[in-house]
């Protein structure tokens, strides 16, 4: 059979024979290319969307087709497809922005966006957890990491899921998960963190004069998502109670709740899962986005190395055999403990500080990063943390210090000096900032293509637009993502604006705007160039999309300044 995708045809199953519609007369064969084969759930006329199987010339794809015409969900549908199409990762579905398109059936006036994506095998966890018992703490270690990898991906592209439940992740027949369902995504900015932060927080959303679109699924959504002020560690809420199900195989809501913490009493239907694994879990469902671990990269970091060596003490200090080992050990380490035990100690209190930072408690992090590197100062890990948590705290004499004290060890570490780069051009000291990213550029990785970026950047600040536009040119072709690539013809653009080669400046920054259309800078310029070509219409058009877009770099402030003097004369 085949299915008309009018929503408003009376009978939409036809032939598979059949060319249009036997009803309404609309293609089967929509948009030239995909027949929809069968609906992926109920079609209910409740649903904006639907979900359909579909067939691209032989080959099995998901369509989604929203017949709707508000804005904030025509909106948030082309971000769903943005996302996919940006993040290339075997654990979300695959999306080509040119597969987001619009179709208006034969007899209907409704215009239907539709997004078409990778189809992936399997069975959603939900559906999983029917036929099988609740997991074992081995393979929720593995799948735990899967999640965090996928959740990783998305976080530093700039976005964060809101919608994370069993029923979004699917389960591969070779055993791999696969995250889907990227409808409720949000790009998380600078702009967009302080407008929550200073929001009201009321249930409908609103925040100031801004509104925060609201998505919530039972049990599944922390409090600040349900006020409208969802944060990227707001996935890890909904990560810890997606577990939470998958170790208990109960049904959340079924689970009785601590009435001061608000957090599931889990544990005792959960034997398998050892302390540590269990407070961790618990750690990602804590009632305050501050008291979860605050990134991606810490999670990874803790399940890579905290987090087994807990494991391991715990299972031995149930163990009578080891226990009587244990003493047995402790008392012939005795002999040793002026050579191993400072290097033990530090070790303890760099696992002590790395928990500190998953919890979010920068001082403490840095009190024992600082224990840790006083019994072992080669430790450049530790100098790199602190370095990291005196920048968060605004010790910038503590962070480089730290950075000076790891390059005496390590004078190659380009992550490092990548790191000092940065830290230097927030603070707008940009010579210093220069010399940190020319010794990034020795690595061997695309690190040293983000370092040349940021080069191109501070020259065209500089005024040294030759330079600038010499270093996006060269490294314009290693630029692997459509981000990169943006932001490098972005400074292209830039640079031939300052050498006053009006028409390519022009063509650049629409190149980088198609790539990116998010940024701030490339609006800016681009006014810029619609005044000095003396189309003030156009410029005027760029200029409205320049104030509008979320930026936190110091040049669009200062370009924002200056036209608002302008304004204001």
């Amino acid at each position: 059979m085949s299915y008309c995708i009018n929503p408003r045809c009376p009978n939409r199953q036809n032939l598979d024979t059949r060319v249009d519609c036997q009803t309404c007369g609309t293609p089967l064969l929509v948009n030239g290319q995909f027949r929809l084969l069968h609906p992926l759930r109920p079609l209910d006329a409740d649903n904006y969307t639907e979900i359909f199987e579909v067939d691209d010339r032989g080959t099995r794809k998901v369509m989604k087709v929203l017949r709707s015409r508000d804005p904030k969900r025509i909106e948030l549908l082309q971000r769903e497809a943005y996302v996919m199409s940006i993040i290339n990762h075997p654990g979300i579905p695959l999306c080509d922005l040119d597969e987001y398109f619009t179709f208006t059936p034969a007899t209907s006036s409704l215009e239907l966006h539709c997004i078409v994506m990778e189809k992936i095998e399997g069975q959603n966890l939900d559906q999983w957890m029917e036929t099988h018992e609740r997991i074992s703490q081995e393979l929720t270690l593995t799948w735990l990491r899967q999640l965090v990898g996928i959740l990783d991906e998305v976080h530093r592209s700039g976005f964060f899921h809101r919608d994370i439940k069993p029923s979004n992740i699917i389960l591969r027949p070779d055993g791999n998960l696969c995250l889907i369902d990227f409808g409720s995504v949000r790009e998380v900015t600078n702009t967009y963190l302080a407008r929550i932060s200073g929001s009201g927080g009321t249930s409908t959303g609103l925040g100031g004069e801004y509104e925060i679109t609201v998505f919530r699924t039972a049990f599944y959504t922390p409090q600040e998502q349900i006020n409208g002020q969802a944060v990227p560690q707001s996935d890890f809420y909904a990560l810890g109670r997606t577990f939470i199900f998958l170790t208990t195989g109960i049904s959340l809501r079924q689970l009785p709740t601590d009435e001061q913490t608000g957090k599931l009493l889990w544990r005792g239907k959960a034997p398998q899962i050892q302390a540590p694994l269990a407070d961790f879990i618990d750690d990602l469902q804590a009632p305050g986005p501050g008291r979860r671990p605050q990134s991606t990269q810490v999670i990874l970091q803790y399940l890579d190395t905290r987090l087994p060596l807990s494991l391991r003490l715990n299972r031995a200090y149930h163990s009578l055999p080891v226990r009587v080992s244990i003493v047995l050990l402790v008392l012939l380490g005795l002999i040793g403990i002026f050579r191993g035990f400072p290097l033990f100690l530090s070790r303890y209190y760099f696992a002590e500080a790395a928990d500190a930072q998953l919890d979010g408690d920068l001082k403490a992090a840095r009190n024992n990063y600082e224990k840790s590197i006083q019994l072992n100062p080669k430790n450049t890990d530790a100098l790199n943390n602190l370095a990291i948590a005196c920048a968060k705290l605004g010790d910038s004499q503590c962070s480089i210090e730290s950075y000076q004290q790891l390059f005496r060890q390590d004078s190659e570490d380009w992550a490092a000096r990548y790191n000092l780069g940065n830290f230097y051009d927030e603070r707008e000291q940009y010579k210093q900032a220069e010399e940190q990213y020319r010794l990034a550029q020795k690595a061997d990785n695309d690190l040293a293509v983000d370092a040349t970026n940021n080069l191109s950047r501070l020259k065209n600040l500089q005024g040294d637009y030759l330079a600038a536009a010499t270093l996006a040119q060269q490294a314009l072709p290693q630029a692997r993502d459509s981000i990169t690539q943006a932001a490098f013809y972005k400074n292209l653009g830039w640079a031939n604006f300052g050498l006053r080669r009006y028409s390519e400046a022009e063509k650049n920054l629409n190149q980088a705007g198609s790539l990116d259309p998010e940024r701030a800078d490339v609006y800016c310029l681009l006014a810029q160039v619609k005044e000095a070509q003396s189309n003030m219409q156009a410029a005027g058009r760029a200029w409205r999309h320049c104030l509008q877009l979320e930026s936190d770099l110091p040049e669009v402030r200062g370009w924002r300044e200056k036209l608002v003097e302008r304004l204001a004369k």
